[in-house]
């Protein structure tokens, strides 16, 4: 796509964001014009991108999440305000110099903030796409490439206070139904959850009983009926205190658990 003639005027490129129907056209434009820095070619580069359907993180290079500015590389997960509540009840339930692992991490967000609250705790986050651990190291936070659990370091297990993750967790039939730019950019690694979307939510919740201490938390974001499903994997895990979070709409975005004392793991 060529670049557009673009104005510069903030009314202006407002107006053009909502009629490519954007819905914060406002802060877009505002956005987008900051990253310009007054440059009308830059200008219309930008948001040639935008229109195209490229996500605002990656063309403007970061995102506000719980009210820090998160790194975003081109090819990396855009952390979403809706996991910002767990992010914030997760560093609740981490103590000062406690250990927390962020799986999925993406660009490192949660695992910042956890960092930010807690400056003398350890966070490990991993995930699977090198160029999402190297956009997380980028926003200091110690990450690590693999799957899930596999890369955490050495020594950790059983010694865990809070475990959380956005792993993926759509449906794969329900992948056509997703906003129609968003995996014509983004991979579907970060959305994909298997038939009924819980197949790495499922493992997730297995694999972190090796690592949570008893009185851990366990904190993954959920869609739909989900939460029913995974509470019966929890139960049958040694998990206690099970809550829902919702949003501001009633719906389930994730689930809470803290890791029996009674628990019988095998660690070995």
């Amino acid at each position: 796509m060529a670049n557009m003639r673009v104005s510069g005027e903030p009314e202006a490129l407002t107006e053009l964001l909502r009629r490519a129907g954007f819905l914060a056209a406002n802060e877009e434009a505002s956005e987008l014009l900051a990253c310009a820095c007054g440059d009308a070619e830059r200008l219309a580069s930008l948001v040639t991108r935008r229109i195209a359907g490229e996500p605002l993180a990656w063309i403007t290079g970061g995102v506000l999440f719980c009210n820090m500015t998160v790194r975003v590389e081109p090819g990396v997960y855009v952390p979403r305000w809706q996991s910002e509540p767990m992010a914030r009840r997760a560093a609740e339930r981490l103590p000062a110099t406690g250990v927390a692992v962020e799986v999925c991490t993406g660009s490192g967000a949660l695992a910042k903030v956890l960092a930010a609250a807690h400056p003398r705790a350890r966070v490990v986050a991993c995930d699977l796409d090198d160029r999402a651990v190297a956009c997380a190291v980028a926003n200091g936070v110690e990450a690590y490439v693999g799957d899930l659990f596999a890369p955490v370091p050495a020594g950790l297990e059983g010694r865990v206070d809070v475990v959380v993750g956005v792993v993926p967790y759509v449906p794969t039939s329900a992948l056509a139904l997703l906003p129609r730019d968003t995996l014509a950019f983004e991979s579907t690694l970060s959305y994909d959850g298997g038939p009924d979307g819980t197949d790495v939510l499922r493992r997730a919740a297995v694999e972190s009983t090796h690592y949570l201490r008893p009185g851990g938390a366990l904190m993954l974001e959920l869609g739909g009926d989900q939460a029913e499903v995974l509470a019966d994997v929890l139960d049958r895990l040694g998990f206690v205190d099970l809550s829902v979070f919702v949003d501001q709409d009633g719906d389930e975005r994730g689930i809470e658990a803290t890791f029996g004392a009674t628990a019988v793991v095998n660690r070995g």
